[in-house]
Protein backbone atom coordinates (compact mmCIF):
# COMPACT_ATOMS: atom_id res chain seq x y z
CA UNK A 1 0.00 0.00 0.00
CA UNK A 2 1.08 3.60 -0.58
CA UNK A 3 0.02 7.03 0.64
CA UNK A 4 -0.93 9.23 -2.33
CA UNK A 5 -1.68 12.94 -2.42
CA UNK A 6 -4.40 14.08 -4.82
CA UNK A 7 -5.01 17.61 -6.02
CA UNK A 8 -8.65 17.99 -7.06
CA UNK A 9 -11.05 20.63 -8.32
CA UNK A 10 -14.83 20.49 -8.13
CA UNK A 11 -18.02 22.40 -8.78
CA UNK A 12 -19.56 22.81 -5.34
CA UNK A 13 -23.01 23.68 -6.69
CA UNK A 14 -23.57 19.97 -7.35
CA UNK A 15 -22.80 18.88 -3.79
CA UNK A 16 -23.81 19.33 -0.19
CA UNK A 17 -20.22 20.09 0.79
CA UNK A 18 -17.00 18.11 0.56
CA UNK A 19 -17.30 15.70 3.47
CA UNK A 20 -19.72 12.82 3.95
CA UNK A 21 -23.12 13.69 5.39
CA UNK A 22 -26.13 11.44 5.99
CA UNK A 23 -28.54 11.30 3.05
CA UNK A 24 -26.73 14.05 1.13
CA UNK A 25 -24.64 13.98 -2.03
CA UNK A 26 -21.08 15.10 -1.27
CA UNK A 27 -17.72 15.28 -3.04
CA UNK A 28 -16.39 12.54 -0.77
CA UNK A 29 -19.24 10.22 -1.79
CA UNK A 30 -18.42 10.68 -5.46
CA UNK A 31 -14.70 10.09 -4.95
CA UNK A 32 -15.30 6.94 -2.90
CA UNK A 33 -17.71 5.68 -5.53
CA UNK A 34 -15.06 6.18 -8.22
CA UNK A 35 -12.46 4.37 -6.13
CA UNK A 36 -14.95 1.57 -5.54
CA UNK A 37 -15.41 1.08 -9.28
CA UNK A 38 -11.67 0.44 -9.42
CA UNK A 39 -11.91 -2.05 -6.53
CA UNK A 40 -10.08 0.34 -4.21
CA UNK A 41 -11.35 0.35 -0.65
CA UNK A 42 -9.91 3.42 1.07
CA UNK A 43 -10.60 6.52 3.15
CA UNK A 44 -10.30 10.14 2.07
CA UNK A 45 -8.57 12.78 4.19
CA UNK A 46 -9.30 16.29 2.92
CA UNK A 47 -7.09 19.28 3.67
CA UNK A 48 -10.24 20.94 5.00
CA UNK A 49 -13.96 20.88 4.51
CA UNK A 50 -15.88 23.08 2.10
CA UNK A 51 -19.55 23.80 2.63
CA UNK A 52 -22.48 23.44 0.28
CA UNK A 53 -22.08 25.45 -2.97
CA UNK A 54 -18.42 26.29 -2.21
CA UNK A 55 -16.05 25.37 -5.05
CA UNK A 56 -12.45 24.20 -5.15
CA UNK A 57 -9.75 24.81 -7.74
CA UNK A 58 -6.99 23.34 -5.58
CA UNK A 59 -8.38 21.08 -2.86
CA UNK A 60 -6.05 18.33 -1.60
CA UNK A 61 -6.75 14.92 -0.10
CA UNK A 62 -4.66 11.85 0.63
CA UNK A 63 -5.65 8.20 0.51
CA UNK A 64 -3.99 4.82 0.98
CA UNK A 65 -3.93 3.13 -2.43
CA UNK A 66 -2.74 -0.34 -3.51
CA UNK A 67 0.90 -0.29 -4.62
CA UNK A 68 0.21 -1.72 -8.09
CA UNK A 69 -1.04 1.74 -9.12
CA UNK A 70 2.42 3.01 -10.10
CA UNK A 71 1.66 5.03 -13.23
CA UNK A 72 0.05 8.08 -11.65
CA UNK A 73 -0.70 9.75 -14.98
CA UNK A 74 -2.66 6.70 -16.07
CA UNK A 75 -4.28 6.42 -12.64
CA UNK A 76 -5.46 10.04 -12.94
CA UNK A 77 -6.97 9.35 -16.37
CA UNK A 78 -8.75 6.21 -15.19
CA UNK A 79 -10.06 7.90 -12.05
CA UNK A 80 -11.33 10.95 -13.94
CA UNK A 81 -13.13 8.63 -16.34
CA UNK A 82 -15.01 7.16 -13.36
CA UNK A 83 -15.83 10.52 -11.79
CA UNK A 84 -18.73 12.85 -12.49
CA UNK A 85 -17.42 15.68 -14.75
CA UNK A 86 -18.09 18.14 -11.91
CA UNK A 87 -15.03 16.68 -10.14
CA UNK A 88 -11.58 16.47 -11.71
CA UNK A 89 -8.34 15.03 -10.37
CA UNK A 90 -5.56 17.44 -11.35
CA UNK A 91 -2.46 15.73 -9.98
CA UNK A 92 -1.40 12.62 -8.07
CA UNK A 93 1.90 11.99 -6.31
CA UNK A 94 3.34 9.66 -3.71
CA UNK A 95 3.98 11.10 -0.24
CA UNK A 96 5.46 9.82 3.01
CA UNK A 97 3.40 7.54 5.22
CA UNK A 98 3.04 10.27 7.83
CA UNK A 99 1.71 12.88 5.38
CA UNK A 100 -1.75 14.06 6.41
CA UNK A 101 -3.60 16.42 4.08
CA UNK A 102 -5.17 18.33 6.93
CA UNK A 103 -2.54 18.32 9.67
CA UNK A 104 0.46 18.73 7.35
CA UNK A 105 -0.97 21.84 5.67
CA UNK A 106 0.79 25.14 6.42
CA UNK A 107 -1.40 27.60 4.53
CA UNK A 108 -4.84 27.59 2.92
CA UNK A 109 -5.68 30.15 0.25
CA UNK A 110 -9.26 31.05 -0.59
CA UNK A 111 -10.56 33.40 -3.26
CA UNK A 112 -13.96 35.03 -3.44
CA UNK A 113 -15.25 36.25 -6.81
CA UNK A 114 -17.52 39.27 -7.27
CA UNK A 115 -18.97 41.18 -10.18
CA UNK A 116 -21.09 44.31 -10.57
CA UNK A 117 -22.64 42.86 -13.72
CA UNK A 118 -25.84 40.87 -13.69
CA UNK A 119 -25.24 37.14 -13.60
CA UNK A 120 -26.49 34.84 -16.31
CA UNK A 121 -27.88 31.31 -16.10
CA UNK A 122 -24.35 30.17 -17.02
CA UNK A 123 -22.35 31.89 -14.29
CA UNK A 124 -24.78 32.52 -11.42
CA UNK A 125 -23.48 29.49 -9.48
CA UNK A 126 -19.86 30.64 -9.71
CA UNK A 127 -19.74 34.35 -8.92
CA UNK A 128 -21.60 36.74 -6.62
CA UNK A 129 -23.22 39.79 -8.18
CA UNK A 130 -23.43 43.06 -6.21
CA UNK A 131 -24.72 46.44 -7.35
CA UNK A 132 -21.66 48.48 -6.48
CA UNK A 133 -18.07 48.01 -5.32
CA UNK A 134 -16.19 50.73 -3.48
CA UNK A 135 -12.68 49.58 -4.32
CA UNK A 136 -10.87 52.11 -2.14
CA UNK A 137 -12.90 51.23 0.97
CA UNK A 138 -12.50 47.48 0.53
CA UNK A 139 -8.75 47.80 -0.07
CA UNK A 140 -8.45 49.76 3.16
CA UNK A 141 -10.82 47.60 5.23
CA UNK A 142 -9.46 44.20 4.24
CA UNK A 143 -6.08 45.01 5.83
CA UNK A 144 -7.79 44.99 9.25
CA UNK A 145 -8.01 41.20 9.07
CA UNK A 146 -4.25 40.64 8.80
CA UNK A 147 -2.69 39.27 11.98
CA UNK A 148 -3.94 37.29 14.96
CA UNK A 149 -7.57 37.94 15.96
CA UNK A 150 -10.33 36.29 17.90
CA UNK A 151 -12.92 35.64 15.19
CA UNK A 152 -15.72 34.91 17.67
CA UNK A 153 -18.03 37.24 15.75
CA UNK A 154 -16.94 35.95 12.34
CA UNK A 155 -18.02 32.33 12.28
CA UNK A 156 -21.20 30.33 12.03
CA UNK A 157 -23.15 30.15 15.26
CA UNK A 158 -23.22 26.63 16.61
CA UNK A 159 -19.84 25.56 15.20
CA UNK A 160 -17.99 23.20 17.45
CA UNK A 161 -14.79 25.24 17.68
CA UNK A 162 -13.91 26.26 21.23
CA UNK A 163 -10.81 28.21 20.20
CA UNK A 164 -11.83 31.00 17.84
CA UNK A 165 -8.45 32.71 17.47
CA UNK A 166 -6.90 32.52 14.00
CA UNK A 167 -4.06 34.23 12.16
CA UNK A 168 -4.55 35.73 8.71
CA UNK A 169 -1.16 35.80 6.97
CA UNK A 170 -2.07 37.75 3.85
CA UNK A 171 -5.02 39.40 2.10
CA UNK A 172 -5.56 40.94 -1.30
CA UNK A 173 -8.29 42.66 -3.27
CA UNK A 174 -7.96 43.30 -6.97
CA UNK A 175 -9.86 43.51 -10.24
CA UNK A 176 -9.29 41.14 -13.13
CA UNK A 177 -11.24 42.32 -16.18
CA UNK A 178 -14.83 42.53 -14.92
CA UNK A 179 -14.25 40.28 -11.89
CA UNK A 180 -13.24 41.42 -8.41
CA UNK A 181 -11.16 38.98 -6.38
CA UNK A 182 -10.88 38.91 -2.58
CA UNK A 183 -8.08 36.66 -1.32
CA UNK A 184 -7.30 35.33 2.15
CA UNK A 185 -4.31 33.24 3.25
CA UNK A 186 -4.26 31.55 6.68
CA UNK A 187 -3.32 28.27 8.27
CA UNK A 188 -6.96 27.50 9.09
CA UNK A 189 -10.40 29.11 9.32
CA UNK A 190 -13.55 28.78 11.36
CA UNK A 191 -16.76 27.56 9.77
CA UNK A 192 -18.10 30.24 7.39
CA UNK A 193 -15.39 32.67 8.57
CA UNK A 194 -14.40 33.73 5.07
CA UNK A 195 -17.99 34.33 4.01
CA UNK A 196 -18.52 36.40 7.18
CA UNK A 197 -15.40 38.47 6.45
CA UNK A 198 -16.46 39.03 2.85
CA UNK A 199 -19.96 39.93 4.03
CA UNK A 200 -18.55 42.61 6.32
CA UNK A 201 -16.37 44.00 3.51
CA UNK A 202 -19.41 44.26 1.24
CA UNK A 203 -21.33 45.98 4.06
CA UNK A 204 -18.49 48.52 4.33
CA UNK A 205 -18.53 48.94 0.56
CA UNK A 206 -22.23 49.85 0.52
CA UNK A 207 -22.20 52.00 3.66
CA UNK A 208 -23.91 49.64 6.11
CA UNK A 209 -20.76 49.20 8.21
CA UNK A 210 -17.74 51.38 8.96
CA UNK A 211 -14.09 50.34 9.26
CA UNK A 212 -14.16 51.52 12.89
CA UNK A 213 -17.10 49.19 13.55
CA UNK A 214 -15.24 46.34 11.85
CA UNK A 215 -12.29 47.04 14.13
CA UNK A 216 -14.56 47.02 17.18
CA UNK A 217 -15.97 43.66 16.14
CA UNK A 218 -12.51 42.19 15.60
CA UNK A 219 -11.53 43.43 19.07
CA UNK A 220 -14.69 41.84 20.53
CA UNK A 221 -15.93 45.22 21.79
CA UNK A 222 -19.24 45.02 19.96
CA UNK A 223 -20.86 42.84 17.33
CA UNK A 224 -22.15 45.02 14.51
CA UNK A 225 -22.64 42.70 11.53
CA UNK A 226 -23.00 38.97 11.04
CA UNK A 227 -24.39 38.32 7.57
CA UNK A 228 -22.26 35.99 5.43
CA UNK A 229 -21.73 36.49 1.74
CA UNK A 230 -23.32 33.79 -0.40
CA UNK A 231 -21.39 30.54 -0.82
CA UNK A 232 -21.33 30.41 -4.62
CA UNK A 233 -18.53 32.98 -5.00
CA UNK A 234 -16.07 31.14 -2.73
CA UNK A 235 -13.23 28.93 -3.96
CA UNK A 236 -10.62 26.90 -2.08
CA UNK A 237 -7.72 27.82 -4.32
CA UNK A 238 -4.48 26.45 -2.89
CA UNK A 239 -3.05 24.36 -0.07
CA UNK A 240 0.58 24.99 0.86
CA UNK A 241 2.68 22.28 2.57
Amino acid sequence: MQNLKFKVSYDGSFYYGSQKQPDQRTVEDELLRAFGRLNINTKIIFSGRTDRDVHASGQVFNSIIPSHWKDFKKFKEVLNHQLNPSIKILHICKVSDNFHSRFSAKKRTYRYLLTTKETTPFNQNYITSVKNINEALIKKAIKEFVGVHDFKYFHKTGSDKEITTREIFDVDFYAYKDVYVIKFVASSYLRSQIRMMVGSLLAISNGKLTIDQLREQLNLKKEHFRTPASANGLYLAKITY
